[in-house]
């Protein structure tokens, strides 16, 4: 999912557009920060799981020389990203790191990344970034963006099954931005089951905001919540995304053992009959 809403950036001029991992691999390494920035990206969006890949990756979540004006890291914010793709539990001492950046959009590339490898030992920053609540969470004047990258850490804490995290989660469900509201009422169903959260995301799919649907079509794909299918067939929302979110439901009916094969049961069976009246 995390892929659809992150669009790939141009390629260099210079050798971008048809590259080998050993080639992008040497990119990154280099001086040249067009394609190093694109480089970090390229590992990522094709999973290229060498640990050379991940050694480089990780030396750039330490690199100087990519900044912008008013202090961000883009080459950081690329290499937090594509670690959590790769799947290397080695990145995790590193993105933990990387949540106490000066740069907002590091330290959500480094939550969402965390929660991507099921990195529990960062459950404790994660908690100590809602400190303050929701009264601290605020805009920072002069930016797009709130104080912390609450959806990303809340969503992360949900994911991570931190049950001690629920006192400082619950009280964003009254947060004014709807997205940290959703990305609430989705970590609160996975952290207690309560299917009252759940229900909050499937009124959230009748609003006015074709953003904000697509938001809540998402976080009832991630939770996997069943009675929400048909609800998501009839959202007003591209079906492209609409079966996403199908998929991750029947995903949680199939279950992930891999030691046995999927079962199609009846509530998967109703699932995939959805899925192809979107078809």
């Amino acid at each position: 999912m995390q892929d659809y809403f992150e669009p790939a950036p141009p390629a260099p001029e210079n050798g971008g557009e048809s590259l080998t991992a050993e080639q992008a691999i040497a990119n990154l390494r280099g001086d040249d920060l067009g394609l190093r920035y694109y480089a970090a990206w390229w590992l990522g969006r094709f999973r290229v799981r060498e640990p050379a890949a991940v050694d480089a990756l990780l030396a750039a979540l330490e690199d100087e020389s990519d900044r912008t004006d008013d202090g961000g890291y883009p080459l950081r914010r690329n290499a937090a990203r594509a670690l959590g793709k790769l799947g290397d539990q080695r990145s995790v001492p590193a993105l933990i790191w990387c949540l106490d950046s000066s740069d907002y959009y590091v330290r959500e590339a480094a939550a969402q990344s965390l929660e991507m490898l099921n990195a529990t030992a960062s459950v404790p920053v994660l908690m100590q970034m809602l400190a303050g609540g929701v009264e601290a969470a605020v805009r920072v004047p002069g930016k797009p963006h709130l104080a912390q990258p609450y959806n990303a850490v809340i969503e992360a804490l949900g994911t991570l099954h931190a049950t001690e995290a629920i006192s400082l989660i619950q009280p964003f469900l009254e947060h004014p931005v709807k997205r940290v509201q959703y990305s609430t009422a989705r970590a609160m169903y996975q952290l207690t089951g309560q299917s009252i959260y759940a229900e909050r995301l499937i009124q959230a799919l009748r609003g006015d905001e074709l953003q904000l649907r697509r938001s809540a079509l998402m976080d009832l794909g991630a939770i996997g919540y069943l009675p929400a299918a048909e609800a998501i067939a009839e959202t007003l929302a591209e079906n492209s995304l609409k079966l996403i979110a199908l998929k991750g439901i029947l995903e949680h009916q199939l279950g992930s053992n891999p030691t046995q094969p999927p079962s199609l049961s009846d509530h998967a069976i109703q699932v995939m009959a959805v899925m192809d009246s979107l078809l």
